[in-house]
């Protein structure tokens, strides 16, 4: 794996990541702060593996998922707590204070997102004879 910037995902990234902060500041509670989110978190999580990395799109797929399912995880143990960060705002809201499987359904739904696009946009030059650096 190398560094490689690719503006157009740091882009989606960029923004992916202000609407986060949005729904973290503006929504307590509902649909769109507990489940969305975490939707759109994966999502977020690819655009800046992608925009820095050179992993292919199935590489970059695994390792968001990975990741996503290790946090949510980690909400079954007492992690915070051992880190001495049960109180922190910060930490809740990067790791999450509780285990929801339907997280791991907005992620695995996120990923799927991500691979229909990016199968879309592929299909899209294959037919216009265009060259798409994936």
């Amino acid at each position: 794996m190398k560094l490689k910037f690719n503006k157009t995902y740091l882009t989606i990234a960029l923004s992916l990541f202000n609407i986060e902060l949005a729904i973290a500041l503006f929504l307590k509670t509902g649909f769109i702060r507990h489940t969305f989110g975490d939707y759109l978190v994966v999502i977020l999580l690819y655009a800046i593996i992608r925009g820095c990395t050179n992993l292919s799109v199935r590489a970059s797929t695994l390792v968001v998922l990975l990741i996503a399912y290790s946090v949510e995880l980690l909400q079954l143990t007492p992690l915070l707590d051992y880190l001495n960060l049960q109180d922190s705002f910060t930490a809740k809201l990067i790791f999450g204070s509780t285990f929801q499987f339907t997280d791991l359904v907005a992620y695995s739904l996120g990923i799927l997102t991500v691979l229909a696009v990016e199968i879309s946009i592929l299909k899209f030059y294959n037919t216009q004879n265009i060259t798409w650096k994936h």
